[in-house]
């Protein structure tokens, strides 16, 4: 598994604070690679998505400046994660998504996980993506853990996380040569872990609705580089 590693309360240093998303020109995407990051970016190759209705690229509209929403909605969608009542979920993890990042027409966005329990969280792995579409059902688009021209992808290590301390991954919008159309996707399910209480966030008004796969790091005291 990795070097195991604990942080504690007062060892830490403060985050640095998201990068703030600046204004995107409003350039018309002309085909499915558009805002997304160049296929063979990340560490792992990106495989094809299954196939399923989409938009297709040469009908996106042009690029929004408006910063993800980070507003809680219920979970929806089969089989979602139980949650505690309340802002922090059962499992003592919360994970919530920063404003949306812009690099060479390429969207990611910074992914927090806060222990918001009591008892230190053990943490290893990769944060657990869903695309979900208009009425909560979950859509075909793969998740790879893999990096970007965000930052590569270091693999996940062990972190003891005490209350109230952080761990950070970094989810990039990525393209693939057999794309194709895109999917639309109404929000997105994010979890600590699979097993780990959920929150859904709505993308409606910015173009990250669209996608093709999705690049996501492992979970790591600091962002990668």
């Amino acid at each position: 598994m990795g070097e195991r590693v604990r942080i504690r309360a007062r060892l830490r240093r403060p985050a640095p604070a998201a990068v703030l998303l600046t204004a995107v020109a409003a350039t018309a995407l002309t085909g499915c690679s558009g805002f997304l990051v160049p296929a063979g970016e990340g560490e792992r190759s990106p495989t094809p998505s299954a196939s399923a209705p989409g938009v297709h690229a040469d009908t996106l509209p042009p690029p929004s400046a408006a910063p993800a929403p980070t507003v809680d909605v219920p979970a929806q969608g089969p089989d979602p994660s139980p949650t505690a009542t309340g802002e922090c979920p059962a499992s003592g993890a919360v994970v919530t998504m920063g404003e949306v990042q812009a690099v060479m027409m390429s969207r990611a966005v910074v992914l927090t996980l806060t222990n918001c329990g009591t008892k230190p969280y053990r943490v290893v792995g990769y944060p657990s993506v869903q695309a979900l579409g208009e009425d909560g059902e979950r859509l075909p688009v793969k998740v790879n853990p893999a990096g970007s021209v965000f930052g590569r992808d270091q693999g996940p290590k062990e972190v003891l996380l005490d209350p109230g301390l952080t761990v950070r991954s970094m989810l990039a919008w990525v393209s693939t040569k057999e794309g194709g159309e895109l999917v639309m996707a109404d929000a997105l399910e994010l979890a600590a872990a699979p097993d780990a209480g959920a929150r859904v966030y709505p993308l409606e008004g910015h173009d990250i609705r669209y996608m093709d796969e999705l690049n996501v790091t492992a979970w790591r005291a600091e962002l990668p580089e």
